[in-house]
């Protein structure tokens, strides 16, 4: 067929002109495909169009192909669409800039009457594509296999952090020496500030039980701080490695923990870790569970790897895991 390929002219538009020397049966008859029969011209029910027939030799011919059969052997990427949000969005409540990203599934622009729950997330640059010098959480990878089993259904939402400011920007407590946490503030931002925005540029169920909060060490932290004092805005939280060593006053707050709606809770931690990492980790689950608010109403889900360690490559793996049971309920 290469012998007969057309030519573009513009846009939708291709030509071609037999050679004055072509020996060509009168009448002649054929059909447009793109490369293939595999990739033929249908008509407009869809079904292979009959032969064209030209019956005596003319001038020009000139042709409208309504719809191609799509080519069922070509692998569709299942991969989520990476958009940049801004690469200075705008964080008033702390007078700072930050890049933001968003993740979409990879049928997005194709479904245009469905609408996704979101999980916004802290640590942007060590979760996908080509990840920091920390590692790389690979969330676009497992967000691609997720796709196969119909799991992936969800908006990620990436927020960058602010390098030597990361873990006062993300600790909602005050430390005496890493100095005033700002995370309720960051909380703020999250809910008062990204999360109208981006409700009104995507299609998202925007109510609390389709939002979510994740993050893993200090954004762990953060994560649980969405939890307690942001009941009304996140509904599922993906906690992994807290750094509940911040302060204390966590458990404090989790002892007044009081939620009257559905919470999804999933908690994540490695016994390489440090050597207080389990047993605050522990402590921290058994104060939340101990509430009295009944598993009718907050599910928690505890995972613990005795071996895992405090890294990216770790918490690339718990992520899948965590998402399906989250947002899918497996």
């Amino acid at each position: 067929m290469e012998d007969y390929e057309m030519t573009m002219v513009s846009p939708g538009k291709y030509r071609f002109q037999f050679p004055e020397d072509s020996e060509l049966p009168i009448p002649l008859e054929y059909k447009y495909t793109r490369g293939g029969w595999n990739q033929v011209e249908l008509d407009k029910l869809g079904k292979p169009y009959g032969n064209r027939v030209i019956p005596k030799p003319e001038g020009i011919i000139k042709d409208i192909v309504i719809r191609w059969q799509m080519d069922i052997t070509k692998k569709v990427s299942l991969a989520p669409i990476a958009e940049v949000l801004s690469e200075t969005f705008e964080i008033p409540q702390l007078k700072k800039k930050r890049r933001v990203h968003v993740l979409l599934p990879h049928d997005y622009y194709e479904k245009p009457e469905v609408r996704y729950p979101v999980l916004y997330m802290t640590d942007a640059q060590n979760l996908f594509g080509e990840g920091s010098p920390y590692g790389n959480w690979e969330i676009d990878k497992s967000l691609e296999e997720l796709a196969k089993e119909n799991h992936a259904d969800v908006i990620i939402v990436a927020i960058e952090h602010g390098g030597e400011d990361r873990i006062t920007e993300f600790s909602p407590y005050d430390n005496p020496r890493l100095g005033k946490g700002l995370g309720s503030l960051f909380l703020r931002f999250v809910a008062e500030t990204l999360k109208p925005h981006v409700d009104a540029n995507y299609r998202t169920k925007p109510d609390r039980l389709n939002t979510g909060m994740g993050g893993s060490s200090v954004g762990g932290l953060l994560s649980i701080y969405a939890a307690l004092m942001f009941p009304h805005v996140f509904g599922r939280l993906m906690i992994f490695s807290p750094s509940l060593w911040i302060s204390q006053k966590v458990y404090f707050d989790a002892i007044h923990f009081f939620e009257p709606f559905e919470t999804r809770i999933y908690l994540y931690a490695g016994g390489k870790e440090g050597a207080n990492m389990l047993p605050n980790f522990e402590k921290f689950h058994k104060t939340l569970a101990n509430q009295g608010f009944g598993y009718s109403r907050v599910k928690i889900k505890s995972s613990i790897d005795p071996i895992g360690e405090h890294t990216e490559t770790q918490w690339s793996k718990e992520f899948p895991i965590a998402l399906k049971w989250l947002f899918f309920g497996e």
